[in-house]
C-alpha cells in the first residue's frame, strides 16, 4: 500500500563544507523562515562572551569566529544544503551516483532539520553556519512553527536525534531507531548508527520507497527491521 505525502525527516551534520557554490546571498533567497531566522540572530547578538562559548562548545577564540559567521549569514553566499552538509550520514547517501528519479525523490521527500533554519530541503540555499538545536532553547522556539509546517503531511518518518524530534509534533509519526541487542538489552547504535542511518536513507532514495512495508527489504551490517526499529 502506498503511503501518501510521506516525508522523511533527517538531521543536519556537524561537518559542513565552507565552499559556496552560489554567489546568491542568503538574505536574497527569500527563505520561508527568514523572519524566524532573524529572531534567532537577535538572540545571538545579545550573548556575552561566556554565553558565546557555552553555545558553541569550543575555545572562546573559535567560538567568537563561529559567532561572527552566524551573525553575518544574511550577507553570506550559499550552497544547496545537500552540498553544505558533509557528515557521515550524507557521505553514505552519495547523491551524485543516484538516478535522476532517485534525486527527484530525494528532493521531494527529504526534509532536514536545523537549529538555525528550522527545516530545509536538499535544494534550499544556505550559507555556512554552526548552531545546534540544543542551544538557546531552539527546539522549543521552532516547535509551533515546524508543527504547522508539517501539519498537512499524512505520514512523517522521523530519523532525527531526540533533541530535533522535540522541535515538532504530528499526529502520524513513525519514529525509527537503529539499535543493538546486547545481552537481551537494546542499546542505541550511537555514533556507528550514523552509517546505517545514511545507508537506510540511501535505500529509501534508490528504491523511491512509498510504504513502510518496504522497510523489511533493507539489509545492512546485520540490521533487520522488526516492524518498529532496525535491530542488530
Amino acid at each position: 500500500m502506498k503511503e501518501k505525502n510521506l516525508i522523511i525527516l533527517i538531521p543536519p551534520s556537524e561537518g559542513k563544507s565552507s565552499k559556496n557554490t552560489s554567489n546568491i546571498k542568503f538574505g536574497d533567497t527569500h527563505f520561508i523562515f527568514e523572519k524566524e531566522v532573524k529572531k534567532i540572530l537577535k538572540k545571538l547578538k545579545l550573548l556575552e562572551d561566556q554565553d558565546i562559548q557555552k553555545v558553541y562548545g569550543v575555545s572562546l577564540e573559535k567560538s567568537k569566529k563561529l559567532h561572527e559567521m552566524n551573525l553575518n549569514i544574511m550577507d553570506n553566499e550559499c550552497s544547496f544544503s545537500i552540498e553544505r552538509y558533509t557528515g557521515i550520514v550524507y557521505s553514505q547517501i552519495n547523491l551524485n551516483n543516484l538516478s535522476s528519479k532517485s534525486k527527484s525523490y530525494f528532493d521531494d521527500h527529504i526534509n532536514i532539520f536545523s537549529g538555525l533554519f528550522g527545516i530545509v530541503t536538499p535544494k534550499t540555499l544556505i550559507p555556512n553556519y554552526k548552531l545546534k538545536m540544543n542551544s538557546l532553547s531552539l527546539a522549543k522556539f521552532w516547535s509551533t512553527i515546524l508543527t504547522k509546517h508539517l501539519e498537512n503531511e499524512e505520514l512523517v518518518i522521523d530519523l532525527l536525534p531526540q533533541i530535533h524530534s522535540k522541535a515538532y509534533e504530528h499526529s502520524n509519526i513513525k519514529k525509527i531507531d537503529f539499535l543493538i541487542n546486547k545481552g537481551n538489552k537494546m542499546r542505541p547504535s550511537g555514533h556507528l548508527g550514523k552509517v546505517v542511518k545514511g545507508q537506510f536513507i540511501k535505500f529509501l532514495i534508490e528504491n523511491c520507497v512509498e510504504s513502510i512495508k518496504d522497510f523489511e527489504k533493507f539489509h545492512f551490517d546485520n540490521y533487520k527491521w522488526d516492524g518498529e526499529n532496525f535491530i542488530k
